[in-house]
């Protein structure tokens, strides 16, 4: 079976032909005037998912994020926090990517900045005015909708109902409602650059499509995003750049379900939102991303700490098997690989590929084999967990037995402050000892 994806152009699951020998990959990053929540990590997270698998199918990937680090909701925060955009832009980047990092998500060959590219904007810009695709009003540049002939294919709107339609900006100095801002002129307080219609900044939409073909080419395979971003973002991103270069900009479209508070969209406009800067503290990388996985990237997540203590229980299933089962095996069968590829090659059903580790942990409890371990051990890994394992864990399951027997003896003896003791230093180590009529036994604690 080869791998299927769900292309958001065509509304249709289809099989992945890459367009050359690298698969190049865009993807919609922050807007950063403020610091990550829960529903970005989601995104990127997506992506992780998504380039791991390629690459597990042997492919060679070429993986660019961006981070729009000048725009209206960056000025307004400027504005109420008296500081300088470029300082609370970098400041929300570098926490983004310091989280990914904790949270295992692979770092993106490139994070291009907007402002990094300006001078490939204003060229886009002029390509599309040279064109008839874009036109200058009083240092505004728009571009024009109902010129683009297949406008509305992604989002599968007409332009009819898009008249009446989401995020338009009215202005006179419009020739169409529908058309949108390109190119921007500068208002007293905010940042600017010189172009060829005065000093301004550029529009949100356009930042993409000049960072994307400046990084991958004028078309490439795959660009994703969240779903809220299917309009306007990404028609206005295909409109741009197809009307620029002629050509077919993304082969396909992947795009993200949201992640919801109580059947809501987790959105810092609302103030609906957590951070994960929180969440982070609170619960390990393994367990947040088994609870972003357990569900299928394209279906809404609710999100709740309770969901987060559910994973946390189930992780902790997972990782107590494979410690319990720390047996080395020089050439390991792996269980159930067909089933575990068929489910990553079905639009990344990861929902389905998690299921396959837990049969094999009810398996592994079963038959005591030891190759059942390895198994889910090579699963997790091609998942992006870390080691299920805590990194003290060095400590052999041979020499935590001794300890156990000799802390037993103790109990026995009543000697129990110093049996606290050990259990206490236990702790310390990451290792939970449970006390039972029948005796004592271990695990290894889960955040």
């Amino acid at each position: 079976m080869a791998l299927k994806i769900y292309n958001t152009l065509t509304r249709k699951l289809e099989e992945f032909r890459p367009m050359g020998d690298e698969v190049r990959i865009y993807s919609c990053g922050l807007t950063v005037q403020g610091p990550p929540h829960v529903g970005h990590i989601r995104a990127a997270m997506t992506r992780d998912i998504l380039r791991r698998w390629l690459e597990f199918l042997g492919y060679k990937v070429r993986a660019i994020e961006n981070f729009t680090d000048v725009d209206d909701k960056i000025i307004i925060k400027q504005k109420e926090l008296n500081s300088d955009w470029r300082v609370i832009a970098e400041e929300n980047i570098q926490k983004y990517i310091n989280l990914c990092e904790s949270l295992n998500i692979m770092k993106p060959h490139y994070y291009p900045r907007a402002s990094q590219h300006i001078e490939e904007i204003i060229d886009l810009i002029q390509r599309l005015i040279e064109k008839g695709f874009a036109y200058e009003k009083s240092g505004d540049v728009y571009y024009r909708v109902r010129k683009y002939a297949e406008y509305g294919k992604l989002s599968k709107k007409s332009i009819d109902e898009l008249q009446s339609g989401a995020r338009i900006e009215p202005t006179e100095l419009k020739e169409d409602p529908l058309d949108f801002a390109l190119w921007k002129a500068a208002k007293p307080g905010e940042p600017y650059w010189l172009s060829p219609w005065g000093k301004g900044r550029p529009g949100w939409h356009i930042e993409c499509s000049a960072m994307s073909m400046h990084y991958l080419g004028e078309s490439f395979d795959i660009h994703t995003g969240g779903e809220d971003l299917i309009f306007p973002h990404h028609e206005n991103e295909i409109a741009q750049s197809e009307g620029a270069t002629g050509k077919n900009f993304v082969r396909y479209w992947l795009h993200n379900g949201m992640v919801n508070i109580t059947g809501e969209k987790m959105s810092k406009s609302t103030g609906r939102y957590f951070l994960m800067e929180d969440i982070v503290r609170d619960f390990s990388a393994n367990v947040i991303r088994l609870f972003l996985l357990k569900t299928h990237y394209r279906s809404p997540i609710e999100f709740s700490r309770e969901r987060l203590e559910e994973a946390k229980s189930a992780f902790e299933r997972i990782q107590t098997f494979i410690i319990k089962f720390n047996e080395s095996v020089k050439e390991p069968k792996l269980h159930k690989l067909d089933e575990f590829i068929q489910a990553m090659d079905d639009d990344l059903n990861t929902p389905k590929a998690l299921g396959v580790i837990f049969d094999l942990v009810s398996k592994g409890y079963e038959t005591g084999e030891p190759d059942i371990a390895e198994s889910i051990r090579h699963y997790l890994k091609i998942l992006g967990f870390f080691e299920a394992r805590k990194k003290n864990d060095d400590l052999s399951p041979r020499l935590i037995d001794i300890i156990l027997r000799i802390r037993n003896q103790l109990r026995k003896n009543k000697q129990f402050e110093l049996s606290d003791e050990i259990r206490n230093k236990m702790i310390e180590l990451g290792i939970i000892i449970d006390d039972t009529k029948d005796g004592s036994t271990y695990r290894w604690e889960v955040k």
